[in-house]
């Protein structure tokens, strides 16, 4: 779902990352369930969210950033 909003706007970047092989990513980002969404390094979604919730997480990371 990340890399959707990536594609619909330039202020996304969605990056994946395959935890087993950056061992030292998924430790800093405390993955212990995939998927995990990291939002400006302080909001964290884990696994399959409903698109809504995504994108509610996403404006109240853009929001506590402003």
């Amino acid at each position: 779902m990340a890399h959707r909003l990536a594609i619909e706007s330039e202020h996304i970047r969605a990056d994946m990352v395959e935890a087993m092989e950056f061992p030292h990513l998924a430790n800093k980002y405390q993955v212990f369930g995939v998927p995990r969404t990291v939002i400006n390094e302080t909001t964290h979604v884990e696994g399959m969210v409903p698109e809504a919730t995504l994108v509610e997480a996403l404006l109240q990371a853009v929001s506590a950033g402003e």
